[in-house]
């Protein structure tokens, strides 16, 4: 039973934040690029502050999944280098802490664009 509301929590999390995107995206003239950098920002800000930790706690890969928690792990990253290495962990730090999740995502791109040929429109 637990698992089950752990899905429901994770789901309900990402859900709404998918829900702000989308009303962004019809009710404002911004386009999808700049909500998906607003997410991101906004993942920093709360994160920088402590305040993205507790929802992450609370849904799992409803929080962490969605751009907002690729800026909270940036801003988690930059505080773990900068108490380690200084300053110069604040430059090193974000990139760090996310280098598997942009390297997958990168690998994934290449092999998506090996095994699939792109159509033309007609």
């Amino acid at each position: 039973m637990e698992t089950i509301l752990q899905y429901v929590k994770a789901f309900l999390v990402g859900g709404t934040l998918c829900l702000i995107g989308q009303i962004l995206i019809d009710r404002t003239r911004l386009t999808p690029a700049r909500i998906l950098t607003s997410y991101v920002v906004a993942g920093v800000v709360l994160g920088g502050l402590g305040l993205y930790q507790p929802l992450v706690d609370f849904a799992g890969a409803g929080a962490s999944v969605p751009l907002t928690g690729f800026g909270n792990l940036l801003a988690k990253g930059v505080r773990e280098a900068v108490a380690e290495k200084g300053l110069i962990g604040a430059f090193t730090g974000g990139i760090g802490a996310a280098a598997g999740g942009i390297c997958a995502a990168v690998f994934f791109a290449l092999l998506a664009a090996l095994l699939f040929r792109a159509k033309e429109k007609k």
